[in-house]
């Protein structure tokens, strides 16, 4: 649905929509570019090229600031500067780290099976997880130490129905918790200890942000 409405379904999915796009970006890697207005709801009522329009809807509505909105932008914000892996100096090399069998990144199905070529080439998959190894971060801060952190594990789902997603097996030697939900309209909402191994249902349109301790880790991880 298009333009003005007060049908709360269609309100609490452009809201979670929002959020979805903003969790994507502010934990990408790279710089992220964010649209001033973004994080306060400015919707311009949908005109998506308001360059040549100095007027209602170009100029930012700071009496009507959709405040929760606002907070959870900052609270991604600090969230990324608080961990590294989600801002790495250098490119990903898609290479076992140090002897573990886990790379600095991986790409997998729902089932936690990894993606294959033809998944990448078949059209729209409607759900995705993607695993960065806190361990596997290529360079050194300031003083010269190696860069660590935790890890994570990022789940998509696109459709517009629940899938059921299962973390990797080779991801499976301990439980994840999950830290941010895109169904939450702040990041304080309910954490959730995610068991490997077991499935768990993701509601449609909706990202979620699995975290592993570093404190946790096995012995043979670095």
């Amino acid at each position: 649905m298009e333009g003005p409405t007060d049908d709360p379904e269609v309100l609490a999915l452009r809201a979670r929509m929002q959020r979805n796009f903003l969790i994507t970006l502010l934990l990408s890697e790279g710089v992220p570019m964010l649209l001033a207005g973004d994080e306060i709801g400015h919707g311009k009522q949908g005109n998506n090229n308001t360059y040549c329009q100095d007027n209602e809807l170009s100029w930012l509505d700071w009496e009507h600031v959709d405040r929760p909105l606002l907070e959870l932008t900052r609270g991604l914000v600090r969230f990324r500067r608080e961990h590294p892996a989600f801002r790495r100096p250098r490119w990903f090399h898609g290479r076992s780290v140090r002897g573990t069998g886990l790379t600095d990144i991986g790409w997998f199905r729902p089932n936690g099976e990894p993606m294959s070529d033809d998944d990448w080439g078949a059209g729209s998959p409607k759900g995705l997880g993607v695993f960065l190894n806190g361990d596997g971060i290529d360079g050194r801060d300031r003083w010269g130490r190696r860069i660590v952190d935790d890890s994570f594990y990022l789940v998509f789902n696109a459709h517009w129905e629940q899938l059921w997603f299962r973390v990797p097996a080779v991801l499976s030697e301990r439980r994840w918790l999950r830290v941010i939900d895109s169904g939450w309209a702040t990041l304080d909402g309910p954490r959730k200890t995610i068991i490997p191994g077991r499935r768990f249902v993701v509601p449609g349109r909706t990202v979620w942000v699995l975290q592993r301790s570093r404190e946790s880790s096995s012995p043979s991880m670095p």
